[in-house]
């Protein structure tokens, strides 16, 4: 929580995940894989000016078209065949309905997600949380960056350890966890890089604590 009141105080609230609905939030976190957030957007947008942002629509989509169209987010055919097979996951198992997923349980719903084309845990719990509103703590390399250079863990620990770490520390709220991961990846952009800008970092005192 020092670290959260820390960045919270610095950057205030992220407004994160940008998104119209939670079926975009869906899309966002599949397309997001391997890209900068700007490819993201244009490829939401080629979307939505198409009529294809709803997973009903992707359902009936050719994926060679489909394809075509989110051309911005890269890696085409497999993130093509990525919302193709989400979308027919979605439609037989909750018939398009956010609302009669949001009602399954958290543990359930994750494992299965995992057993998706190309969905691995940051991808399935980005889903959980943002569009689910399911408490789980999203872990990226930003938060593995910066949690390992202040002691708490090592860059070689698994999603799993950093998660644990998460959950075990802090309530299970969604709303904080929802604004924790996103203050993580906007200090992990802006100052947590791969040299990294320690002396105007707003954690640069904060002591690192053994675990």
């Amino acid at each position: 929580m020092a670290i959260y009141n820390r960045l919270y105080k610095a950057f205030g609230s992220r407004r994160w995940w940008p998104a119209d609905t939670a079926e975009e939030v869906i899309f966002g976190a599949i397309l997001t894989q391997n890209i900068t957030w700007k490819n993201v957007e244009q490829a939401i947008s080629a979307l939505k000016k198409q009529g294809k942002l709803s997973f009903k629509a992707v359902a009936t989509t050719d994926e060679k078209e489909l394809a075509k169209i989110i051309r911005p987010a890269r890696f085409l055919n497999q993130k093509a065949r990525a919302l193709k097979k989400y979308a027919d996951y979605f439609g037989e198992k909750y018939r398009y309905s956010i609302i009669k997923m949001k009602k399954r349980e958290l543990w359930l719903l994750r494992e299965e997600l995992l057993s998706l084309y190309r969905i691995g845990p940051e991808t399935a719990d980005s889903i959980l949380l943002y569009a689910l509103e399911k408490p789980i703590f999203v872990i990226d390399v930003y938060t593995k960056r910066i949690l390992s250079r202040h002691g708490f863990l090592n860059m070689e620990d698994s999603y799993d350890d950093y998660q644990k770490l998460f959950m075990e520390n802090l309530p299970g709220d969604v709303r904080l966890y929802n604004e924790y991961h996103a203050l993580l990846v906007h200090i992990g952009n802006q100052f947590c890089k791969p040299k990294p800008l320690c002396d105007i970092c707003p954690l640069q005192t904060l002591r690192s604590v053994p675990y």
